[in-house]
């Protein structure tokens, strides 16, 4: 294993995002030479209770766009997702934020990661303060104008502009992995780039950490996922548990789900395949996975479908039981892009095509 302290060149921005320079930072490489993965004999869990839904063959916008949305549960464990932001249109110097692509919550602050298409695995972070918000009383549609043209400048707007932190533009892939690490409180993410949607650029897993307060990262760790004939290039999705155990999960066909299980440290990344394998997945699309830690239980997310099963069984080799896995179905055709949860298990929800965060009704579902 070898460590390099990189200075980086000055960083541009690119595509439609075209910023000034920003100024270079230090960032640690580590080059892990050791496999990170290993895997076991693995055997099916009947989670019947889950029904595979299909990518829809176009989304849906906001019933609402510049209003208040609901996205309700139809099956399976009951939750209502009511609007809480709607994200800013256009964002910060014009710049194209329309493609929100994850989240994270942390204590009082929302985390999101912006990756527009002709960006070409490049975004950005922004962090959006949730309690000056709300003591500012900013409305989902005063957010949403915040960087219109027409938007007046008053008292009131500039300090709901101070509430939003825009962070340098840097590699992030695809982008929809940002996670918070329960135990060392950091935020992580895969650098997991791409030729095409879900087309890996690399069979080398990039796993990056992410400054809280300059908002792009500080820590890269090369690594393989292999063990025998099983390569995974890294993960598009990241979760943590309160332990500092990270997840992932991914489709290895049609309908199945891999469950993997590890530890990322400072200079090391390990992750085991764990034995179970869910018979049924959500859904086409691997959007999301989310921690809860009001009920210690995990949440893979496609598009309008959500499974969660208790982190705690999927320790070693899995100890799931098909009575462990709850779904939930929703009929909105909406793009689910990220699912995150408070402290105190609130949770919040990401859609697209009309970006907006959702708030969860219930704290255990």
């Amino acid at each position: 294993m070898r460590k390099l302290a990189i200075i980086g060149a000055l960083l541009f921005s690119v595509g439609l995002g075209m910023t000034p320079l920003v100024p270079a930072h230090a960032i640690t490489m580590v080059d892990q030479t050791k496999a990170a993965l290993t895997t076991s004999k693995q055997r099916s869990l009947d989670d019947s209770q889950v029904h595979f839904v299909p990518v829809p063959s176009s989304y849906s916008s906001a019933a609402n766009p510049s209003g208040i949305n609901t996205i309700a549960s139809d099956q399976g464990s009951p939750v209502t997702f009511t609007t809480k932001y709607l994200l800013p249109i256009p964002g910060y110097q014009h710049q194209a934020w329309g493609d929100p692509q994850s989240m994270a919550v942390v204590g009082q602050y929302l985390y999101v990661v912006y990756c527009p298409t002709a960006w070409y695995n490049r975004g950005r972070l922004v962090r959006f303060d949730m309690a000056k918000l709300t003591s500012l009383k900013a409305t989902p549609q005063q957010i949403q104008s915040i960087y219109r043209t027409k938007t007046p400048v008053t008292t009131t707007t500039k300090a709901i502009r101070a509430a939003i932190k825009v962070g340098p533009a840097f590699t992030t892939g695809h982008g929809q992995s940002l996670a918070y690490n329960w135990k060392d409180h950091q935020l992580y993410m895969w650098q997991d780039r791409e030729s095409a949607p879900r087309v890996p650029i690399s069979q080398a897993g990039v796993i990056q950490q992410l400054n809280p307060s300059s908002l792009q990262p500080v820590r890269l760790i090369h690594f393989r996922l292999k063990s025998k004939s099983l390569a995974v290039p890294g993960g598009h999705v990241l979760a943590f548990d309160r332990q500092g155990n990270a997840y992932f999960w991914t489709r290895p066909n049609a309908t199945e789900v891999y469950l993997y299980r590890g530890r990322i440290g400072r200079r090391h990344v390990h992750f085991h395949l764990t034995s179970q394998v869910l018979q049924h997945g959500p859904g086409t699309c691997v959007q999301s996975m989310a921690y809860n830690p009001n009920n210690d239980r995990l949440y893979l997310v496609a598009d309008e479908s959500i499974v969660s099963l208790p982190a705690s069984k999927l320790a070693g080799d899995g100890s799931l039981t098909s009575g462990d896995v709850k779904w939930t179905h929703f009929a909105s055709k909406r793009e689910f892009e990220g699912l995150s949860f408070g402290d105190d298990g609130q949770a919040y929800l990401l859609s697209n095509h009309q970006p907006e965060v959702l708030v969860g009704n219930t704290l255990n579902w």
